[in-house]
């Protein structure tokens, strides 16, 4: 099971900061958060930048591993 980790946005969304999940792919993980999560969960995360332990996971292809960490990162402004 993947661990993810919530943010800002995406965590308010989802109604919790964090969540495990049985994913194979970064486009699984997608599609069962939308399931999981619902539709306001689902125009969030089209917002989202997506961490693979730190690393940005740029396409639905990532594979992911049991003991992965995802962050679920909305964009967000800083000065």
């Amino acid at each position: 099971m993947a661990n993810l980790r919530f943010f800002a946005g995406a965590a308010e969304a989802a109604q919790t900061e964090t969540a495990t999940l049985n994913a194979d792919t970064i486009g699984e993980l997608r599609t069962e958060l939308g399931q999981r999560y619902g539709s306001e969960f689902v125009r969030v995360l089209g917002l989202c930048s997506l961490l693979v332990n730190g690393a940005r996971a740029a396409d639905d292809t990532v594979t992911l591993a049991p003991t992965d960490t995802v962050d679920v990162l909305p964009p967000f402004a800083g000065g």
